[in-house]
């Protein structure tokens, strides 16, 4: 599973470095990570906050299908 995810991470990575519109995408993404870890940290459930925020993501996801 890790050398999957490490594939993927990488060519996210070269992505970003050739692509000017990839590259704000990744941004925009982390950012939006950033901000869901922020809550999920302030939270005092923090295993509910990960999993709602889980569940925010595969709904979006989801709903772009």
């Amino acid at each position: 599973m890790s050398v999957l995810l490490r594939q993927i991470s990488r060519y996210v990575a070269q992505k970003a470095a050739s692509d000017p519109e990839a590259r704000e995408k990744v941004v925009k993404a982390a950012r939006g990570v950033v901000e869901e870890a922020k809550q999920i940290a302030k939270k005092d459930d923090r295993a509910y906050a990960a999993g709602r925020a889980f569940r925010r993501a595969f709904d979006k996801l989801q709903s772009n299908r």
